[in-house]
C-alpha cells in the first residue's frame, strides 16, 4: 500500500488585526512637526489681525461711540476662542481646544485668577503709592447714578481687554510658536510682537514698549507655570483695571474708563508717566520687573 507523503506549505503569522475604533473615541492625532507647527503659528497670527480689524469695524456698525470699546473687547474674544478652537480641532484633532487655548476648569482654577489678580492689584497699588507720595495725584469723584451704571460696563471691559490678549499672546498662537522653536523664544518673541503693538498706540513712547515687553514675559511666565491662563489674566486685570477704576488713573493713554475716580498724577514723568499712564514711566518699568521673582515661585501648579 503506497503511503502518499503530504507536504505542508509554510505560512507567515498573519499581522494582529488594529483594534475597531469604538463610537466616540478620539481622533488619532497628527504628526506634530517643528516646521508645521510653526505654519500653524503663521496661520494663527494672521486670524488674530483679521479678527481685530473685524471686531473693529463690526463695533463701529453696532453700537454708538460709547459702547464701541466694550462690544469690539467682546467681538474680539468670541473671534478668538472660536476661531482658535476651530484650528485646534481641525489642525491637531484637540478634543477640548477651548482647555487646550489654556482656560481649562480644573480645580482650583478660581483660586489661580484670584491669586493673579491679588499679584496685579498688589503692583498697581505700590505704583499708585509711590506717585502720590513723591508727585501727587489730584483726585475727583462723580456719584451721580449714571457713573455707577458706567461702572459696571467699565469692569466687563477690562475683563475682556485682558482675557482677549491672554488668548491672542499666550493662547493658541504662543503655543504653536513655542512647539516649533520652544518656549524661550516662544516668551521673547511674543514679547517683542506686544512691546510693538504698545509703541503704536498714540502717544506710546519708548518706555511704553518697554515696559509692554517686560509685562508681557511676566504674564509669559505664568502661563508657562501652570499650562493655563487665568494666573496670568489676573495678573493682567488686576494691573490694569485696579489703576483705571479704583484710582481713575490712564492706562494706555486712555483714561474714560474711571466713570466713579478721576486721578491726575503731578508728578515727574519718569514716575508718573504723564497723561499716557504708568505705562510710559520709568517707576513701572522697576514695578513690572520685580514682578518676575514674585510670579514664579507662587506658581506652582501645572508647572513643566
Amino acid at each position: 500500500m503506497a503511503v502518499q507523503n503530504q507536504g505542508f506549505a509554510e505560512t507567515k503569522a498573519a499581522p494582529p488585526a488594529a483594534p475597531p475604533v469604538r463610537a466616540g473615541s478620539p481622533l488619532p492625532p497628527y504628526p506634530d512637526g517643528r516646521i508645521r507647527a510653526y505654519g500653524h503659528f503663521l496661520f494663527a497670527l494672521v486670524y488674530f489681525f483679521l479678527a481685530k480689524a473685524l471686531a473693529h469695524h463690526a463695533a463701529m456698525g453696532l453700537v454708538n461711540d460709547a459702547w464701541q470699546p466694550l462690544v469690539r473687547q467682546a467681538i474680539l474674544v468670541f473671534l478668538l476662542l472660536l476661531g482658535f478652537a476651530g484650528l485646534g480641532f481641525a489642525l491637531n484633532r484637540q478634543e477640548h481646544p477651548i482647555s487646550e487655548q489654556g482656560l481649562p476648569r480644573r480645580p482650583g482654577w478660581s483660586r489661580e485668577a484670584a491669586m493673579g489678580l491679588a499679584t496685579g492689584w498688589g503692583a498697581a497699588v505700590v505704583g499708585v503709592l509711590v506717585m502720590a507720595l513723591l508727585g501727587g495725584i489730584a483726585v475727583g469723584f462723580s456719584f451721580s447714578l449714571s457713573s455707577w451704571g458706567w461702572l459696571a460696563a467699565d469692569f466687563a471691559f477690562y475683563i475682556l481687554l485682558c482675557m482677549g490678549e491672554e488668548i491672542a499672546f499666550r493662547g493658541y498662537a504662543f503655543q504653536r510658536f513655542a512647539r516649533s522653536l520652544g518656549p524661550t523664544a516662544a516668551v521673547f518673541g511674543f514679547a517683542l510682537l506686544y512691546a510693538f503693538l504698545e509703541s503704536m498706540i498714540p502717544g506710546a513712547t519708548r518706555t511704553t514698549a518697554i515696559n509692554g515687553f517686560v509685562l508681557a514675559i511676566v504674564l509669559s511666565v505664568a502661563y508657562l507655570r501652570t499650562r493655563a491662563l487665568w494666573v496670568s489674566w489676573g495678573i493682567n486685570f488686576g494691573w490694569k483695571a485696579s489703576r483705571a477704576i479704583l484710582f481713575g488713573l490712564a492706562v494706555n493713554g486712555d483714561s474714560s474708563h474711571s466713570p466713579l475716580v478721576q486721578g491726575d498724577p503731578t508728578g515727574s514723568f519718569w514716575l508718573t508717566g504723564g497723561g499716557f499712564g504708568l505705562e510710559s514711566s520709568w517707576f513701572a518699568f522697576f514695578v513690572l520687573l520685580a514682578l518676575i521673582p514674585v510670579v514664579y515661585p507662587i506658581t506652582q501648579i501645572g508647572r513643566a
